[in-house]
């Protein structure tokens, strides 16, 4: 997930977390002479893991080296309750060898006293541009500068990532470890449960009392649960601004952000995809930039190139629209705290107008 970069208060002070990283790296690469780090700076947006971008320089045969390498660990305050920095790395690691460019990751140190907390490091994906997600990115950044034609592209390549994660055989890759059997016996139980145990957890952190609209989102997915036909790896935060795209032609040379990945149906990915751009749209009283495609050619796209019927979208909206309210909680009291956020706004409200447009204003 993505917001406006948050600072870590563990971090420590730069001259000493640059020496810190360039010690600990100089251990696991001794054959690098003259080995030495660039100051790690932080990436412009990212909430749910903290980022940062930082040069690697050596000598070899008496010539300059260098690459450029990203160090990520976890955020000041967890937006789910179960935050697991080993567990995206090795769902990278597991995608590594697949047709879908995910970047390379190198390391993973579970030790927090090397800068104070674990991280892990992998290799930067350079030269590419993405979506803005702040502002929307139907008026700013490279989607709404690109012609028509352009942000058709860009679009049509989000679904096409979206598939060619739901094409991949997850049992084969070693994914199971992402069943979640304590919450129920398939997938879609699962996340639901799961999703059910994250908003009490979130509720007991904030001073704002219950959030009615999401208690009923809950008990209306519990209500209306059905068997999905497909389980696949679901990517979790499908969105254009987690795909690195080339500047002329726009091909995806990196999928990013892999924090929710998860088993579940494969509409929920393309339902968190269409959830997301209502609310870059509607939810603002924005108008689509010239050149996206509606709703429905989006989803006409995704079925003839996947073959797999769209057939609950309504249902995976509504668990999109309560798996972004329950972090948006936790971001909307600390943006306020910070004075980054006018008191009367509440993108929560967002999300609970769209569940009450989906199952209505009712009892379940």
């Amino acid at each position: 997930m993505t917001a406006p970069a948050q600072a870590h208060a563990d971090t420590p002070e730069p001259s000493l977390l640059t020496k810190q990283l360039a010690d600990w790296l100089r251990e696991r690469l001794p054959e690098r002479h003259g080995l030495a780090v660039s100051e790690p700076r932080p990436a412009e947006r990212g909430m749910s893991t903290d980022t940062r971008h930082f040069t690697l320089t050596w000598e070899e045969d008496g010539e300059p080296r260098s690459e450029r390498l990203v160090l990520r660990r976890p955020p000041t305050e967890p937006l789910l309750p179960d935050y697991d920095l080993a567990r995206q790395f090795r769902i990278m690691r597991a995608l590594e060898d697949t047709p879908l460019p995910v970047p390379r990751t190198r390391w993973l140190e579970s030790d927090a006293s090397v800068i104070g907390t674990p991280f892990y490091v992998m290799d930067e994906i350079s030269h590419c541009v993405t979506a803005s997600d702040f502002p929307t990115y139907h008026i700013f950044g490279t989607y709404f500068e690109a012609t028509p034609e352009g942000r058709e592209t860009m679009w049509r390549r989000c679904v096409e990532t979206i598939a060619d994660v739901h094409a991949l055989d997850w049992r084969q890759l070693g994914l199971s470890f992402l069943e979640r059997p304590e919450y129920g016996d398939d997938p879609l139980e699962q996340q639901v449960n799961y999703l059910d145990h994250c908003l009490r957890w979130a509720l007991a952190q904030e001073s704002e009392g219950p959030q009615p609209v999401l208690e009923r989102a809950v008990a209306w997915l519990k209500e209306h649960r059905y068997a999905p036909e497909h389980v696949t790896l679901c990517w979790g935060d499908s969105r254009m601004s987690n795909i690195l795209y080339s500047p002329a032609g726009y091909e995806v040379r990196g999928v990013l952000d892999w924090e929710i990945a998860f088993l579940g149906d494969h509409e929920s990915d393309l339902a968190w995809m269409l959830f997301l751009e209502w609310m870059n749209t509607v939810a603002g009283g924005i108008a689509p930039a010239d050149g996206t495609p509606s709703r429905e050619e989006t989803v006409r796209h995704y079925e003839e190139i996947t073959d797999l019927p769209v057939r609950h979208l309504r249902y995976n909206e509504v668990l999109a629209a309560l798996l972004l309210a329950i972090p948006l909680l936790g971001i909307t009291r600390r943006m306020r705290a910070e004075g980054q956020l006018p008191a009367e706004a509440d993108p929560v409200l967002h999300c609970c107008q769209r569940i009450t447009e989906l199952i209505g204003s009712g009892s379940v």
